[in-house]
């Protein structure tokens, strides 16, 4: 069955990172530094926070902190419920960060994040590599900060499969010169990944931004845009890559940014894009977000 995609909210600048509070979706307004919550009750949006240094991706851990890439601030933070920032990860090897974008967070609370640089400005880059990276919390309240790819040019949207041992990463760069991929990575059980499988190979056309599980374990993404190939739309992968099911977005869904699960049974499907609008379709499946916890 086509989903219809219903428009919520905006245009404000490009929207990204939606996660599910329980009763509401947070999505961030990158270029105007602030987090909006979408209230699932009402339809109101508000303000949850700003001076957020573009952040792009946010998550929920298992026990309800709120993480965001900060891409301007090009460091991986924690949002405190008194407005605080913690700063997770600004530094690898005392390198500043590229920028990053999206994250996952593991049952045991470590957190894994694309850092790519796009766009045209890369003079300020101190990182010769634009990878996958991982930080581990310690007994301390510290973080160790170490690398997991380094076969990866601009990787995007990334997931972590239920059972923890497939890391799904987007490798999604505009150049002609670079692929456009999905990509499972096999972790081992010292917690290195093995060689990637292509899933999917989108060609010279645009790939995945965001991502998101249903509970079957599927992968679902924000892949397309308006200038080439099948259009903007929302994939529907099996974890093997097939494609299971294709949903194209309307107009003025341009290129589709990022989406998750929400309303009460995990049946809704929101999604942000780049021109700056949030959207939402009811579908025939159903989210499993670390938290709340679903079941």
């Amino acid at each position: 069955m086509a989903w219809t995609f219903e428009r919520l909210a905006g245009p404000y600048t490009l929207t990204e990172g939606p996660a599910w509070d329980g009763s509401g979706l947070l999505f961030t307004d990158i270029h105007n530094n602030r987090v909006l919550r979408f209230d699932g009750a009402t339809g109101r949006i508000d303000v949850r926070r700003e001076g957020t240094n573009g952040a792009n991706g946010l998550m929920f851990d298992r026990d309800g902190q709120l993480y965001a890439c900060e891409g301007k601030g090009r460091r991986v933070v924690r949002y405190e419920p008194d407005g605080a920032t913690t700063v997770i990860a600004d530094r690898l090897d005392g390198k500043r960060l590229n920028s990053p974008n999206d994250l996952a967070i593991d049952s045991r609370g470590r957190i894994w994040f694309t850092d790519p640089r796009y766009g045209d400005d890369r003079a300020d880059m101190e990182l010769d590599h634009e990878s996958v990276l991982r930080a581990t919390p310690g007994a301390d309240g510290g973080w160790t900060l170490e690398r997991v790819t380094f076969d990866t040019t601009r990787p995007n949207g990334l997931l972590l499969s239920h059972d923890e041992r497939w890391l799904y990463v987007a490798q999604s760069s505009y150049l002609p010169t670079e692929t456009r991929q999905l990509r499972g990575y096999p972790i081992q059980d010292d917690g290195t990944v093995g060689r990637y499988e292509v899933l999917h190979d989108f060609g010279p056309h645009r790939g995945i931004d965001g991502m998101c599980l249903d509970v079957e374990g599927n992968i679902v993404a924000t892949c397309g845009w308006e200038v080439s190939g099948p259009g903007p739309m929302v994939c529907v992968f099996a974890p093997s890559g097939r494609v299971l099911e294709t949903h194209p977005t309307p107009d003025p869904v341009k290129r589709p940014t990022n989406c998750t699960f929400g309303d009460p049974d995990l049946t809704t499907l929101y999604l942000t894009d780049i021109n700056g609008h949030l959207h939402r379709a009811r579908t025939e499946r159903k989210g499993r977000p670390a938290w709340p916890r679903s079941g």
